[in-house]
């Protein structure tokens, strides 16, 4: 399912998604009246009845971090403002309540894929940037039995071993499901670095997510596990949100992944963890389109195969 937006047009989206988020993730069909009217009272979606932190729009200046000064990887607007960081490889806004990053974006090109650079240099370290009270360390994993799941993939800057190596900075990893890290996310992530093979630039950005649940009493409840002396938190979903240039400078193409945090069959293809962008919006409190449609006139979501 393909639908396009253009500058003035309502914002149209189709739904897929994973059998595993589904109950968790179901939007009301009345895109159009919440835009006109605002929020519909008794709206049936779950993720309708999630708090939205509102971003204030304020103009930043793009920070630029990429092989060899090439293109601005915030090229297409900040998502939050909240202590705002870049690296040698991305740039990342941190939360210290959970002791995670809410958002890492990186620019992915063939450059960026390709370099000298070696994963056996590099290991998971403190990030010194980061208050003590807020940080989370190599102890609150061990034992844990989560993995030290990377938001900006390690594979994703080869162009430098600084690069590389930035990316093992505690702030950039979330705790994460094994199975999940090792099989169905890093199939996503590899197909993240396949797309540049047939698009100009790949823009991802990537995140927990901390959705309500259901329980026996009827009610809806926020519950997550902490690691750690640090409790640090444990997503129970992450998000992927792939801004996609077209080679021919004609428009943009979205497509935006949940995941739950969690071992997922292998036979479960990528596309069925597809959803509406606004999906992430209300869960994470963080903007997307209002950014993208700055940058062009001519954007296609992509939420379904």
């Amino acid at each position: 399912m393909k639908r396009w937006f253009r500058t003035g047009a309502t914002l149209l989206v189709g739904a897929g998604i994973g059998a595993s988020a589904i109950r968790l993730l179901s939007v009301s069909g009345r895109v159009e009246e919440e835009e006109k009217h605002g929020p519909y009272p008794g709206h049936p979606g779950l993720l309708s009845r999630v708090p939205v932190v509102p971003v204030p729009r304020v103009q930043a200046s793009e920070l630029t971090v990429s092989p060899g000064g090439s293109g601005a990887v915030m090229k297409y607007g900040f998502p939050s403002l909240a202590n705002v960081k870049t690296r040698e490889s991305y740039v990342t806004s941190y939360d210290p309540r959970t002791r995670t990053a809410s958002w890492v974006i990186e620019k992915l090109n063939p450059t960026s894929l390709s370099g000298p650079s070696d994963r056996k240099y590099c290991n998971f370290k403190e990030d010194d940037s980061v208050h003590i009270f807020h940080r989370s360390t190599n102890a609150d994993f061990r034992g844990s039995g989560f993995d030290r799941g990377h938001l900006a993939a390690a594979a994703n800057h080869k162009w430098s071993q600084k690069a590389m190596e930035d990316t093992f900075y505690l702030s950039n990893v979330a705790p994460q499901n094994p199975h999940l890290n090792q099989n169905t996310w890093n199939n996503l992530e590899k197909l993240c670095r396949s797309l540049t093979k047939r698009y100009l630039n790949v823009y991802v950005c990537t995140g927990p997510l901390y959705l309500p649940r259901q329980e026996a009493d009827g009610k809806l409840y926020v519950r997550y596990q902490v690691l750690g002396r640090n409790h640090v938190a444990v997503p129970t979903h992450f998000f992927k949100v792939l801004i996609l240039e077209q080679v021919d400078g004609k428009g943009v193409e979205l497509r935006s992944y949940v995941l739950p945090n969690e071992p997922i069959d292998e036979q479960v293809p990528l596309e069925r963890f597809l959803v509406p962008i606004e999906t992430i919006e209300r869960a994470s409190g963080l903007h997307f389109v209002p950014n993208i449609m700055k940058r062009t006139s001519n954007l296609q979501a992509i939420t379904a195969r």
